[in-house]
C-alpha cells in the first residue's frame, strides 16, 4: 500500500511548479499558488514526521515492485526531519521571494524552479536507492543552474559556469561509482547493499567508496573541491542564495552520512583518517576565506564551507555522539545560514549594496534588524544557549573522547574566527555611521517590509527554540545516529523482513539495538 505522506513531499512541489509556470502572466496568482504549495508541503512534512515518530520507519514501493527490485521511498527519523526542515525553509524563501524577486521579468518561473528544487531536495532525503539519489541530484543541478541564469548578468553567468562545471564532474564521478557498484553487487538498493558490499574484495570496495566520497565531497563543498561555492553564490538574488546556502550542500553531507553508514562502514572503508583531515581543512579554509572578505554574501558563502567542516567532523569521528552532533549541527545550520543571507539581502535592498565599506548606520535606523542579526550570528559562532552551541559542543566533546585533540582545537579556533567575521559585519553594517558617499536608504512599503521581516523573525525564533529546547532535538539526533550505526531495522523494513506494525517503533534515545 502506498504511504502517501512519503510521496507528497515530492509530488506537491512538482505540482506547484507546474501551476506557477502556467500562471506566468499574473504575479499575484503565481504568488498565491507558490504560497499555497509551500504551506501544503509543510503540513505534509509535519504529518510525515508525526507518522515516523508514532509508527516507526515508513516504506513505500512504487508499482508494488518490492525492494530490492523496485523504486522505494523510505522515511526514518533522519530523513523525515530533513524533509520537515526543508519545508520550513521552503515557506520562508517563498514568502521572502514575493518581494525580493517581484521586479524580475520571469517572476513566476523563479517560483516554478524553486519548487522543483525543493522536490529534488526532498526526493534525495526520501529515496531508498542510490540511482534515484543520482536522479534527484540531477534535478537539483538542472534547476539550480536555471535559477542562476534567469535574468543573469555577466557575473552571474560566469559564476554559473564555474558552478555547473565542478558539479558536472561530481555527477560523472557519482555515476561512475554507481556503475561500478551495480556491476560488483547487482543491486543499488541501499538496504540490500549493506550485506553485499561487505562481500566485495577490499580493493574494489575501497575504489567504489573513494569515488562516492569524492563525488559527495564536491556536492558538500568540502576541501579541496569547494571553489565553485564562493565563486557562484555572491552574485545571486538574496532569496535564491539563501535557498542554496540552506539546502544544497546539506544534501551532499546527508548523502555522505547515509552512504557511509548504511552502505559502507566508514572505518572498514579505510577513509576515516582522510575524512578527519578533510573536515579540519574544510573548517580552516572556509573561515580564513571569510575573514579576508568585505562583501556580506562572500563572507557568508565562505562560512558555509567552514561550517560544513563541523558536520564532516561528526561523521569522521564515527561514534554515536559525534554523528548525533553532526545531525544536530545540520538542523541548526540550515535555519541559521538561510536567515543570515535573508538579513544580508534585506540590508542590500535597503541600502543598495552588501559591501561593508558602503554600509553603516543600520543600528540607528533599524535597531530591531540589528537584534535579529545577532541571533543567527551568535548561533553560528556557537554562543550558548543558541542552537549552534549545542552542535559544536557535541562534536568537540566526541573528538575529545576519541583523543582527536588537534581536530577539537581546530574547531575551537574556527569558532573564534567566526566571531571575528560576525563582529566585522556588525561593526561595519550596523554600528559605524553611514559613509558620506553612500546612497540614502531606500524606502520600502509596509507590505514589502512585512514580507522581508516575517521569514527573518520566524527563523530567528526557531533558532532560539532549538537552543532553549535542545533536549527534543538532541533526542531526535541521537536516535537517528543510533539507527544509522545499527541499520538492521532500516534494512529489515525496506527488504520486507520487518515485524508487525505494532512492533515497529523509533528507538528511544540511548536504547540499544536488539
Amino acid at each position: 500500500m502506498t504511504q502517501w505522506p512519503l510521496v507528497l513531499p515530492v509530488f506537491i512541489p512538482l505540482l506547484t511548479a507546474t501551476a506557477c509556470a502556467f500562471s506566468f502572466r499574473s504575479h499575484k496568482l503565481s504568488s498565491v499558488i507558490s504560497w499555497a504549495g509551500a504551506l501544503a508541503n509543510l503540513c505534509v512534512a509535519l504529518l510525515l514526521i508525526q507518522r515516523v515518530i508514532s509508527q516507526g520507519l515508513l516504506v513505500t514501493a512504487f508499482g508494488d515492485w518490492q525492494a530490492p527490485f523496485g523504486i522505494v521511498f523510505v522515511a526514518d527519523l533522519l530523513s523525515a526531519s530533513m524533509v520537515l526542515i526543508t519545508a520550513i525553509i521552503g515557506v520562508a524563501i517563498v514568502l521572502y521571494s514575493t518581494t525580493d524577486l517581484r521586479s524580475k521579468p520571469f517572476y513566476a518561473i523563479y517560483h516554478s524552479f524553486i519548487h522543483v528544487l525543493l522536490a529534488g531536495v526532498m526526493g534525495s532525503f526520501l529515496t531508498g536507492d542510490i540511482f534515484n539519489l543520482y536522479v534527484f541530484f540531477e534535478v537539483m543541478l538542472i534547476t539550480s543552474f536555471g535559477l542562476m541564469v534567469i535574468n543573469a548578468n555577466r557575473q552571474q553567468v560566469d559564476g554559473a559556469v564555474k558552478y555547473v562545471v565542478l558539479n558536472l564532474i561530481s555527477t560523472m564521478v557519482f555515476l561512475l561509482a554507481i556503475g561500478l557498484l551495480y556491476g560488483a553487487t547487482g543491486t543499488l538498493n541501499m538496504a540490500d547493499l549493506n550485506a553485499k558490499v561487505a562481500l566485495l574484495p577490499e580493493t574494489t570496495m575501497m575504489l567504489i567508496a573513494g569515488l562516492f566520497l569524492f563525488g559527495f565531497a564536491i556536492k558538500a563543498s568540502a576541501f579541496p573541491v569547494f571553489s565553485w561555492l564562493p565563486a557562484s553564490y555572491h552574485h545571486l538574488p538574496s532569496a535564491i542564495v539563501a535557498l542554496y546556502a540552506a539546502l544544497l550542500t546539506k544534501v551532499g553531507v546527508y548523502a555522505l552520512i547515509r552512504v557511509f553508514t548504511v552502505v559502507f562502514d566508514l572505518v572498514d572503508s579505510g577513509y576515516q583518517p582522510l575524512l578527519i583531515i578533510i573536515a579540519g581543512l574544510t573548517m580552516l579554509t572556509g573561515v580564513l576565506g571569510a575573514a579576508s572578505q568585505f562583501n556580506i554574501k562572500r563572507i557568508l558563502s565562505f562560512h558555509i564551507i567552514s561550517q560544513i567542516g563541523y558536520m564532516l567532523m561528526g561523521l569522521a569521528i564515527y561514534t554515536p555522539l559525534a554523528i548525533t552532533g553532526a545531525i544536530f549541527y545540520i538542523i541548526h545550520h540550515i535555519i541559521v545560514k538561510a536567515n543570515l543571507f535573508l538579513i544580508g539581502g534585506f540590508l542590500q535592498r535597503r541600502q543598495g549594496s552588501d559591501n561593508l565599506r558602503e554600509l553603516g548606520g543600520a543600528y540607528q535606523s533599524m535597531p530591531w534588524l540589528a537584534l535579529l542579526f545577532l541571533i543567527p550570528a551568535f548561533s553560528l559562532a556557537g554562543f550558548p544557549p543558541l542552537s549552534g552551541f549545542w552542535g559544536k559542543f557535541l562534536v568537540i566533546k566526541a573528538s575529545l573522547q576519541t583523543d582527536a585533540y588537534l581536530l577539537a582545537a581546530t574547531a575551537l579556533f574556527v569558532s573564534l574566527m567566526t566571531i571575528y567575521s560576525m563582529t566585522k559585519i556588525w561593526a561595519e553594517a550596523f554600528w559605524k555611521p553611514l559613509p558620506d558617499n553612500a546612497a540614502a536608504p531606500i524606502a520600502l512599503t509596509r507590505l514589502e517590509n512585512c514580507l522581508y521581516i516575517v521569514p527573518i523573525v520566524a527563523l530567528a525564533v526557531i533558532t532560539i527554540l532549538i537552543g532553549l529546547l535542545a533536549e527534543p532535538v538532541y533526542q531526535l539526533a541521537e536516535t537517528s545516529a543510533i539507527n544509522l550505526l545499527n541499520p538492521e531495522r532500516y534494512i529489515n523494513a525496506v527488504l520486507g523482513n520487518m515485524p508487525e506494525p505494532g512492533q515497529i517503533s523509533v528507538l528511544a534515545a540511548g536504547e540499544s539495538q536488539p
